[in-house]
């Protein structure tokens, strides 16, 4: 969370295509209302057509942003006559107390009535420094301005409102074939810096044009974010505001039921996927994404369990950044999981090719200057057996390099 920062060193900022569209039933605007110094797009509105079932997952921080909880308050009695979402960057609206949930139900307020809606029809995100109260006349004119730029054309720039020390959009999109036909889901999402599972410092909004109640909705993602979201970290550091948000505006008139729930399901993992991996590549500081599977545990959770160890270790993460193929500190990860693995029973791989670098808890022959490479791939591979079932799970992270201690050093200054 904080504010953008161009020109990172080794960032995959790719100038995405003008055009991208949210499912349909939706429209987007975004506008620079000067919550950022910088004058870039700060505030972004997503409206549907009509009433829509809705779900939303959200951190398990305990220190909760006024959105979070405002979110939280509205889904519990109207998930399925949601119409609206307005979102902002450059203030989190974040441990600001009384008058942070009067600004977070104002936003919405304000919100509804450029949507033509009632206030509890919206739900409001929010990401920036946190400890500031928003300006409440700013995002007044902003979302008055972004209610005159709504189109289904072009969601660009609600995707770029909401960045903050991000260096590009994260945009995805999938289609499942359903029993009664074909299904869209459409989304974009925020996330660079304080990025760690349950959840990530992030924002994220997902569309689709399927008729599912709130119910169906919640399953599906909750599903997904557990195979995606919660599965990406950039610094093991936790949010206060992160959120990510599903719409169904019903446009398709094919209804997720049976068979198709499952299908839909995996649609919108994929979709999550696609956008925690554009997280985790987007990485504070960070020059390549990295992809960790641990095979070979008893169960999922085992195999999440030592993934994320190996993912949050600065050790690991400093030595993908300089090409070092220093095994033993992935291996001491692991350990140190608090999963209960058999050191005798540990193989690694290194690389695409899959160079094995330990073999039964003991080193394996290698050619070290093939291993250095390897690290310096993008994606850098990292493949860990426990050889203790047929289970297994795949997190991503990206390499920490002195970028990052940059960005955060002077991070409200």
């Amino acid at each position: 969370m904080g504010r953008p920062t161009p020109g990172r060193a080794g960032a995959r900022s790719q100038e995405p295509a003008a055009g991208f569209r949210l499912a349909p039933g939706f429209r987007a605007g975004a506008v620079a209302c000067g919550l950022k110094a910088s004058g870039a797009l700060d505030l972004a509105l997503v409206v549907a057509d009509g009433p829509c079932s809705a779900a939303g997952v959200f951190t398990t921080n305990a220190v909760q942003a006024a959105p979070v909880h405002y979110d939280r308050e509205i889904l519990a009695p109207h998930a399925h006559e949601i119409r609206a979402v307005v979102a902002n960057s450059g203030c989190a609206n974040a441990c600001t107390g009384a008058r942070g949930m009067s600004d977070a139900r104002r936003m919405a307020a304000l919100a509804a009535r450029a949507a033509g809606c009632r206030d509890h029809q919206v739900l409001v995100l929010s990401t920036g420094v946190i400890g500031r109260p928003l300006e409440m006349e700013k995002v007044e004119r902003g979302i008055a301005h972004a209610a005159s730029s709504l189109t289904e054309a072009d969601a660009l720039p609600a995707a770029r409102a909401i960045l903050t020390t991000d260096t590009t959009e994260k945009l995805a999109g999938e289609e499942a074939a359903l029993e009664g036909g074909r299904i869209a889901i459409r989304g974009f999402a925020k996330g660079s810096g304080m990025i760690h599972p349950h959840m990530a410092t992030m924002l994220a909004v997902l569309t689709t044009d399927a008729q599912a109640e709130s119910e169906a909705l919640a399953g599906a993602l909750r599903a997904a974010v557990a195979r995606s979201f919660n599965r990406v970290s950039v610094d093991g550091d936790m949010s206060t505001n992160d959120t990510v948000l599903l719409l169904a505006s019903g446009r398709s008139g094919v209804v997720i039921g049976g068979g198709g729930q499952e299908a839909f399901a995996e649609a919108l993992t994929r979709c999550c996927v696609s956008l925690a991996r554009a997280i985790a590549r987007d990485g504070e500081g960070a020059t390549r994404l990295v992809e960790i599977t641990v095979t070979g545990a008893r169960d999922e959770r085992q195999a999440h369990q030592v993934a994320d160890a190996i993912g949050r270790s600065a050790l690991v993460k400093t030595a993908i950044h300089g090409g070092d193929p220093n095994w033993g500190r992935i291996l001491a990860a692991a350990g140190a999981s608090g999963a209960a693995i058999d050191p005798a029973g540990l193989d690694l791989w290194f690389g695409s090719a899959g160079i094995e670098v330990v073999a039964a808890g003991a080193p394996a022959a290698f050619d070290e200057r093939a291993a250095a490479a390897a690290l310096r791939e993008d994606p850098v591979v990292i493949r860990v057996g426990l050889g203790l079932g047929a289970a297994e799970a795949t997190v991503w992270t990206c390499d920490l390099s002195a970028d990052y201690v940059a960005i955060n050093a002077h991070y409200t200054t």
